[in-house]
């Protein structure tokens, strides 16, 4: 999976107090090396390797979120490819 700016992640439970209890994180930026992300509900910004977001990943204490825009965004560049 790669993780791209935009891309936002709900976060479980477990961790949220990590994330002064937000419900959810948006990529800002990804270097390869370090992920930038802004907190919802305007509660903050950080940053983490990217190591440890696709751990939290594994473990499931974040779950990517579908844009249904970004899909069909997707879906209508496939449309006009194949047509």
């Amino acid at each position: 999976m790669s993780i791209e700016a935009g891309t936002k992640f709900q976060i479980s439970q477990t961790i949220k107090s990590n994330f002064n209890s937000s419900e959810a994180l948006t990529v800002v930026n990804n270097n390869g090396i370090t992920v930038q992300f802004i907190l919802d509900d305007g509660k903050g910004r950080g940053s983490m390797p990217l190591d440890h977001l696709k751990y939290l990943l594994k473990r499931a204490n974040l779950t990517q979120v579908k844009n249904n825009k970004r899909i069909l965004i997707n879906d209508e560049n496939n449309e006009e490819k194949i047509g």
